[in-house]
């Protein structure tokens, strides 16, 4: 008799395709057996964990058409498959959009970034440690959610939009390019179609099963950064258990036009308070054409909090929130 090892990787097929056309081919028809691996740091988990098991996989660190950045008429244009690390270094994007380069900087460690691309570390699963470990909560098609429960352990979940699940969005990044006004370019084998970056992620109250938009066979290609807040006033600032590695405990991403103490726009998002982004559309309400000050960046604070929901552990995401967005707002 010969004994199993169930430590053994799975079959999966491996597809690495060289140009864009062959890759959208490649996902339109595998359709939902066919796994987007850009640096792979999300997936490998997965696999891992054994709670993932796709038929085949589609890397898609070989496209050239689909990396770097450059300049386009309204801004920039950054490839889906670029590398954190890039993001992070490039002088332009450092220059103009400095709240992506800092964002980028604050995922995880050195290593992971090197390998880490944009489009992964917007298209993350949900990090809830219930659905991670295969439990069949609401997420996973269940009729639960362990962590809003009377035992759940909440510590890192949302303060809003708990409609069953209340997983958190993990990105880094995300907060940052709903900030900037971006614009999501997605591919698929009929074409493409460009998303405004606020309405990129799904809520669990719109889709319990799915964190972005896209549907089989498409896949996000790059990134669009308007000319609108370039060269603004930046801000981000993100809260976790350690500096490196960890995700976000709370985050904020700020871009704010201020011309004689007067804040003239402003865009403000903060990440894992909510299973999307969360633009603080209230917040700028508020703020803009005022000037700016300790008691308008306090009152700001406030508002940013107003209706949130604390679970049983993770009461202290609200004065983390408040006061992060207060910072934000004075500078």
């Amino acid at each position: 008799m010969v004994a199993t090892s169930h430590d053994v990787m799975p079959d999966i097929e491996l597809y690495q395709p060289t140009d864009e056309a062959n890759a959208l081919a490649l996902a339109n028809t595998l359709g939902a057996d066919g796994w987007l691996l850009g640096g792979g740091q999300d997936t490998f988990g997965w696999l891992k964990d054994r709670n993932k098991s796709p038929a085949a996989m589609i890397e898609l660190t070989q496209i050239d058409a689909w990396k770097g950045i450059k300049e386009i008429d309204d801004g920039i244009e950054i490839g889906a498959v670029t590398t954190l690390t890039e993001i992070a270094n490039n002088p332009l994007v450092q220059s103009r959009y400095g709240l992506l380069a800092t964002a980028a900087s604050k995922v995880a460690s050195p290593q992971i970034r090197n390998v880490g691309t944009l489009g992964g570390n917007l298209n993350q699963d949900a990090r809830c440690w219930y659905y991670r470990r295969g439990l069949d909560c609401y997420r996973a098609g269940g009729n639960i959610c362990y962590a809003d429960s009377p035992e759940g352990l909440n510590r890192e979940h949302a303060l809003f939009g708990q409609s069953r699940c209340v997983a958190v969005s993990p990105s880094d990044t995300a907060p940052a390019l709903v900030a900037l006004d971006a614009t999501m370019v997605v591919s698929s084998s009929s074409g493409q179609r460009t998303i405004a970056a606020q309405d990129y992620f799904l809520g669990p109250d719109r889709d319990i099963r799915n964190m972005t938009v896209l549907n089989e066979g498409e896949i996000l290609t790059a990134v669009r950064i308007p000319s609108s807040f370039a060269n603004a006033e930046f801000y981000f600032e993100k809260v976790a258990d350690r500096n490196v590695w960890d995700f976000a405990l709370v985050n904020v991403a700020a871009a704010i036009k201020v011309s004689g103490g007067v804040i003239e726009d402003v865009r403000l998002a903060c990440g894992a308070v909510e299973c999307v982004p969360r633009r603080l559309e209230a917040v700028e309400g508020a703020i803009r054409g005022q000037q700016r000050s300790e008691e308008l960046a306090s009152r700001a604070g406030e508002l940013a909090v107003d209706g949130a929901r604390a679970l049983n552990y993770n009461n202290f995401k609200v004065p983390l929130m408040q006061n992060l967005v207060k910072r934000a707002i004075r500078g």
